[in-house]
C-alpha cells in the first residue's frame, strides 16, 4: 500500500493534489471537508453539512466520493453522494457545471473547496432533469436530512457527525488564533454557468411537456392539410390558387308549362264537308281529261 509520502511531488498533478489537502487541513471549515485515501491521492471522500433554513436540508451531513482525472487540475473531478439527499441520487455521478460532465465551464483555478462550496450552494436548487439528480418532496429531504448524521462509511470508519464534529472543533480553534473566517463564497463565473445549464433543463423539459405523445400526435398530423403537390417542371409545390369569391345562389327559373287546346267539336263538320267538296271535284276534273 503506497503512503502519500512514497508519490512522485515533482509531478505537477500530484504536487497540486498534495498542496489542496494540505490546505484544506490546515484551514478547516465547520461547513465542509474533503481530503484524498491513504493509498490514493486521485481518489478523496468529502462530508459536508446542507444548507441552513429555510432549507430542508437544514441540520444534514452527507457524505461522497470524488474522483480526480491523471490530468487535474486541466480536467475536472466527478462526484458522487453516498448518502441519501432527496436531491441527488446514491452512488451517481452528479451533473454539474464543476463535474467531469461539464469540462468546457472548469477552470483549473478553482478546485477541490471551491467544488465543495458550489454543491452545497446548489443543493437547494432543482433537479430541472439533470444526470444524477432527483425530485423530492421538502418533508423527505428533511426526514433524510434528520438521518445523514448518523451515516457511517466504511471507507473513512467514522460517521458524518463524528467528521464534522472534529472540523467545527479545528476551525474553532483556527478563528480563536486568526480572528473572525472568511465566508467562501461560490465565484461568480461558476454561479453564472450553473444557471445557463438549468436553464438549457428547464427548456428541454418544457419542450418534452409540449411535444404531443400517442394518439394525440396522429390526431394532430391527420389534422394538417397535406402540401399541394409538386409540379413534374420544377418539382416545387404549386403556388396557392386564391379563394374563389363568394357568388349568390339564384334559384333556376320554373319551367312554363304548355297548355294544349283541343279543336272545339262542333267545327269538325265544316272541315270533313270542305274536304268533300274538294274530293269531288278531283274526281271530276280527271273524269272530264280521261
Amino acid at each position: 500500500m503506497a503512503t502519500r509520502g512514497q508519490f512522485n511531488t515533482k509531478n505537477p498533478t500530484i504536487k497540486r493534489i498534495l498542496k489542496e489537502a494540505s490546505e484544506l487541513a490546515s484551514n478547516p471549515s465547520p461547513d465542509l471537508h474533503a481530503e484524498p485515501l491513504e493509498d490514493n491521492l486521485f481518489e478523496w471522500h468529502f462530508t459536508l453539512k446542507g444548507p441552513p433554513a429555510p432549507s430542508p436540508y437544514e441540520g444534514g451531513i452527507y457524505h461522497g466520493r470524488i474522483i480526480l482525472p491523471p490530468q487535474y487540475p486541466l480536467r475536472p473531478p466527478s462526484f458522487r453522494f453516498l448518502t441519501p439527499t432527496g436531491r441527488f441520487e446514491v452512488n451517481r455521478e452528479i451533473c454539474l457545471s464543476i463535474s467531469g460532465h461539464h469540462e468546457e465551464t472548469w477552470q483549473p483555478a478553482w478546485g477541490i473547496r471551491t467544488a465543495m462550496v458550489a454543491i452545497r450552494s446548489f443543493m437547494d436548487t432543482d433537479a430541472k432533469g439533470q444526470l444524477g439528480g432527483i425530485e423530492c418532496g421538502p418533508a423527505v429531504r428533511k426526514r433524510m436530512a434528520g438521518e445523514s448524521p448518523a451515516f457511517k462509511c466504511p471507507v473513512c470508519g467514522r460517521s458524518n457527525a463524528e467528521i464534522m464534529q472534529e472540523r467545527e472543533e479545528a476551525a474553532e480553534l483556527i478563528e480563536v488564533k486568526e480572528g473572525a473566517r472568511k465566508e467562501e463564497a461560490v465565484p461568480e463565473e461558476l454561479r453564472l454557468a450553473y444557471r445557463d445549464e438549468l436553464g438549457k433543463g428547464s427548456q428541454e423539459g418544457e419542450r418534452a411537456d409540449k411535444e404531443p405523445k400517442g394518439k394525440e400526435r396522429a390526431q394532430d398530423s391527420a389534422s394538417v392539410p397535406a402540401p399541394p403537390p409538386a409540379t413534374p417542371a420544377t418539382g416545387l409545390p404549386d403556388p396557392p390558387r386564391a379563394a374563389p369569391r363568394p357568388t349568390r345562389t339564384v334559384a333556376p327559373p320554373r319551367p312554363q308549362q304548355v297548355v294544349q287546346h283541343s279543336p272545339d267539336p262542333s267545327l269538325a263538320w265544316i272541315d270533313t264537308a270542305i274536304y268533300g267538296i274538294v274530293a269531288a271535284l278531283l274526281f271530276l276534273v280527271l273524269r272530264k281529261f280521261a
